[in-house]
């Protein structure tokens, strides 16, 4: 770390990565979901994490770097957990599993919001203003996913999943 872009594009690259093994995970978790308004969710997240990675292209292109991938060790931890759960599907009620990929995925969706925060005031800091844009625009769209998960949760999932 040399000095603070140096590690704004090491940190870029890092959610990069993460998105990318998002856009993996993400229709397993659809798959495995038995509500249709989670599935939902997963499959509208799944189009916004695709735009998402084309900004963060943008972003590298802004600064004449090559759009690369740097492995996000926590995205990695993350996605596990995630699989953890799907390997326990078939055992599992219903809505306790959608509760528990909830969880999941709002596990991802905190780290992208705390990563995409600091990038964000980073590219402010640095001078970076389109880029600053563009990752407030994802960070936005990560309140959202988040915010439509959390509804889901309270709303519909939970009180299934504590009456099963």
């Amino acid at each position: 770390m040399h000095n603070l872009e140096h590690l704004f594009v090491e940190q870029l690259q890092d959610i990069y990565d993460a998105e990318t093994q998002l856009l993996e995970a993400l229709p397993k978790m659809a798959e495995a979901a038995k509500s249709q308004k989670l599935k939902t969710l997963f499959q509208d997240h799944i189009k916004k994490t695709e735009k998402q990675k084309q900004r963060l292209e943008a972003v590298f292109k802004e600064l004449d770097e090559k759009p690369k991938a740097k492995t996000c060790q926590a995205m990695k931890g993350l996605i596990k957990e995630a699989e953890e759960i799907l390997k326990q599907k078939d055992d599992a009620e219903d809505s306790v599993l959608d509760a528990a990929l909830i969880g999941a995925a709002q596990k991802t969706e905190h780290y992208e919001i705390a990563t995409y925060g600091t990038l964000r005031t980073w590219a402010q800091q640095l001078g970076y203003t389109n880029a600053a844009i563009k990752l407030e625009d994802n960070l936005n769209e990560e309140y959202e996913a988040d915010k439509g998960l959390t509804l889901v949760a309270e709303r519909v999932i939970n009180p299934r999943a504590a009456d099963e």
